[in-house]
């Protein structure tokens, strides 16, 4: 599934396409990946203009004149495809983000007035495109329960801390994946970010000084960011807004780098499991001690 720094991407590029446009047509395959009253659908998306391409954690908003909101999640094997005087893909990288569309994958289809199209193609039908007025998106059950954004300026290791709090007899680790504690930190940002931390995975979070966890929240924006400059991750099935690979895996740390040297202090590098996940670290910059901050 793709993470903040992916979403992130997808946006910006949907920013630069779509905003502006409206949509004169919509096709859907199934109820499942499009579960939109066909009304509701006629009277406030077919005619509507497109005003902003928004992100909420892992989550895209795309805001329309008629003041209602295409909430769309891609979840697994989802993609975005736009096909007008500019090509892009974005999502999970099949043939369908460059061959003929519509396909069998293809499962929501938006044509604007000026022939571009936009398709939201998924393999698997986990993903889905809901419309929502958009006073009432806040109001939805996932964004009221989901936790601060990252790379707001409103997050400081203070915030981080008070959030962590309702997980503290849990590993770090499982506390960061929590979406309830913190917005759109996936798998692979929380291995880099307690590596640069020097903490431990499976630390318990009440085990782990105030001081500490400012370093925590300073290493996921850092991350966070690179992997934003890099396109993402591409943690092997996702693209950016282009159709290219997200390079940030090139630069991480401790993902995917077992058996290779720490590149702090060159021991080797292990993977084990944390949190029900496969998680990389340093056994000598993160060592496994329950009492090691007491």
């Amino acid at each position: 599934m793709p993470e903040l720094p992916e979403v992130e991407t997808v946006r910006t590029g949907l920013e630069r396409l779509i905003i502006g446009r409206e949509i004169a047509d919509v096709f859907a395959d199934t109820v499942k990946s499009f579960p939109n009253d066909p009304e509701e659908v006629a009277q406030c998306l077919v005619d509507a203009r497109v005003e902003s391409v928004r992100r909420r954690a892992k989550v895209l908003l795309i805001d329309l004149s008629t003041r209602y909101t295409l909430v769309v999640h891609l979840k697994m094997t989802g993609q975005l495809v736009f096909r007008g005087e500019q090509n892009f893909g974005a999502g999970h990288p099949n043939d369908s983000l460059v061959g003929m569309l519509p396909d069998k994958s293809t499962r929501v289809i938006l044509t604007f007035r000026d022939k571009s199209v936009l398709y939201f193609n998924d393999q698997r039908k986990f993903g889905w495109m809901k419309l929502y007025p958009t006073a009432e998106v806040p109001n939805i059950d996932f964004m009221r329960k989901v936790g601060p954004e990252p790379l707001e300026d409103s997050f400081t290791g203070e915030l981080l801390y008070e959030r962590l709090q309702r997980r503290k007899n849990t590993c770090i680790k499982a506390a960061l994946l929590d979406q309830t504690v913190l917005a759109g930190v996936g798998n692979i940002y929380a291995d880099e970010s307690l590596w640069g931390a020097k903490i431990h995975p499976a630390t318990i979070v009440k085990n782990i000084p105030k001081s500490k966890i400012n370093n925590v929240a300073s290493e996921i924006q850092i991350v966070m960011r690179l992997a934003i400059e890099k396109g993402g991750s591409t943690d092997r099935n996702y693209v950016n807004a282009e159709g290219k690979k997200g390079s940030y895996i090139d630069f991480a740390r401790v993902f995917r780098r077992e058996n290779l040297p720490c590149p702090r202090c060159s021991t080797t590098i292990l993977k084990t499991r944390c949190a029900g996940r496969g998680t990389h670290l340093c056994p000598v910059c993160q060592p496994a001690a329950t009492t090691l901050f007491q």
